[in-house]
């Protein structure tokens, strides 16, 4: 059975959709810790983040650089955090959330519940500066 991430990656699930290329997707986290956090993962299903190639690792770094400056310029934050957790969904993935300080990456608080409206208005900022 597919993935989550893999029924998003073929539109069978709605999402906010922020980048794609041929290996990998990136959208806005449902559940995220801040506006804005977005998920990016493989097309390949891999559950492992570590288990992927060398060069599909380094590939991914690659592809979420431009993202990751877009949600700083996007959002009031000191940076953009980087973060490997995948014990939620069997296929690899990274979070790429904008922080001011480290407990603003920490995964044992409570996610926010925004709205349709709030995500579009996320999604929006980023894609205006995705370069």
């Amino acid at each position: 059975m597919s993935s989550i991430f893999t029924r998003i990656i073929n539109g069978e699930i709605p999402s906010y959709k922020i980048a794609e290329n041929d290996k990998f997707y990136a959208f806005l986290d449902v559940f995220p810790l801040q506006p804005g956090h977005t998920l990016v993962v493989p097309r390949q299903e891999v559950d492992k983040f570590f288990d992927m190639t060398q060069d599909l690792l380094a590939e991914m770094l690659v592809f979420a650089q431009p993202i990751a400056k877009a949600i700083e310029r996007s959002f009031d934050c000191k940076r953009c955090g980087i973060a490997v957790i995948g014990l939620e969904v069997p296929h690899a993935h990274l979070h790429l959330v904008p922080i001011n300080t480290a407990d603003d990456l920490n995964f044992t608080r409570a996610k926010l519940k925004l709205s349709p409206e709030e995500m579009k208005a996320c999604q929006e900022k980023i894609l205006s500066h995705v370069s």
